[in-house]
């Protein structure tokens, strides 16, 4: 081998060990992080009291406390799948999601599984693989404040994940970790028919905010987004998640199932109907459109967004009769809304529109 060979070996060697350092030092910094946070919130840790011994070790040590049942859930979410990382327009409006708002998203989106078993989020673990550039430029670290941000309003300790560098695109695992007592997780299987369904918040706003970016990235010369389309792409960067609602559901035992909306109203319905052997009938003129949505994509375009869109993350759940005056009309703000009835009629989705039934068939998201 040459000196030239030498040197390069040399200079690679160099490069592995200061990555290999900066990954420590993150790391270092985010343990000093959530223990300062701990240490902050001193009515956390009696919250807390299940863990035993959090980030830092090879693995983190939760004591399991009586009465409880333990959820846990995992997303992956895949740069170029989705999310876009990408530039600002020359008016410096977002056309890409920052940092920080996949930060927000990938929790976001298990904390709202974590909702829709009628649990309360404890714990997140978060695995983040990205390209070398990424690394260099601090991305994990704005990532992390958009986890940490959206963590703290609902109590959530980070408690450990892993960093690695990935060949060309930003890969994120999410792990949240939840507790409910003991018995009242619940689950898609408990709709029977005469049920009401209801949904929190508004629908339609996220697939919007799709439509709206996918629209100017194609028209990147013209574009200052109006209020309502940046309101809409708001709901697509950073999803809020009904962690309150799903709470209050399965502490209550007023659902009698339960799931989020994250592949579109249509499709995530027909789980429920498949996993409780029902059927449902959903009457258009109540279902909640987002305030933007209708200025944007027109009246038909609501419904269909509305029906099939996904990633609003509300939460859609049946009430036994007996148990509909039982529930809040609101919860952290916000409102829920009655949409339909589950009926006896196996497998059969309907839409009843201007006193008309039609087939509602499941058209939301799908990965493959």
């Amino acid at each position: 081998m040459s000196d030239s060979d030498d040197s390069l070996v040399t200079r690679k060697s160099s490069s592995r060990r200061a990555v290999k350092r900066g990954e420590f030092d993150f790391i270092k910094r985010i343990c000093q992080q959530e223990a300062a946070h701990l240490g902050k919130h001193s009515s956390l840790i009696t919250h807390h009291s299940s863990l035993v011994s959090g980030i830092g070790d090879d693995a983190a040590v939760l004591r399991q406390r009586a009465g409880l049942d333990t959820i846990v859930t995992t997303d992956l979410l895949i740069e170029g799948i989705d999310f876009e990382l990408g530039r600002f327009d020359s008016r410096h409006r977002r056309l890409h999601p920052s940092p920080r708002d996949v930060g927000h998203k990938a929790l976001a989106v298990s904390l709202s599984d974590v909702a829709a078993m009628g649990a309360r989020p404890r714990f997140c673990l978060l695995s983040v693989g990205v390209p070398r550039a990424l690394w260099q430029s601090g991305f994990l670290t704005d990532f992390y404040r958009g986890v940490r941000a959206l963590a703290a309003r609902f109590g959530v300790v980070i408690i450990g994940g892993d960093t690695s560098r990935a060949p060309e695109r930003v890969v994120v695992d999410s792990i949240v970790i939840g507790e409910v007592r003991r018995g009242r997780a619940v689950l898609r299987a408990g709709a029977r028919a005469g049920d009401q369904i209801f949904v929190t918040g508004a629908l339609g706003g996220a697939a919007a905010g799709l439509n709206v970016l996918e629209g100017e990235r194609v028209r990147t010369s013209s574009a200052e987004l109006t209020n309502a389309r940046a309101r809409l792409v708001k709901r697509q960067f950073r999803p809020e998640p009904r962690v309150e609602w799903g709470a209050t559901l399965g502490e209550r035992r007023l659902a009698s199932a339960l799931i989020d909306l994250s592949d579109g109203l249509s499709s995530d319905l027909a789980h429920v109907c498949r996993e409780s052997m029902v059927g449902a009938d959903i009457d258009a003129a109540l279902l909640p459109f987002d305030p933007s949505l209708k200025s944007v994509v027109g009246d038909a375009g609501a419904l269909a967004l509305a029906l099939n869109g996904g990633e609003d993350f509300e939460l859609l759940f049946t009430v036994r009769p007996r148990n509909v005056s039982k529930l809040p009309t609101q919860v952290g703000g916000v409102r829920i809304t009655r949409i339909g009835e589950v009926t006896d009629a196996r497998g059969k989705l309907r839409l009843i529109r201007d006193g008309r039934a039609h087939v509602l068939k499941p058209r939301g998201f799908s990965h493959f």
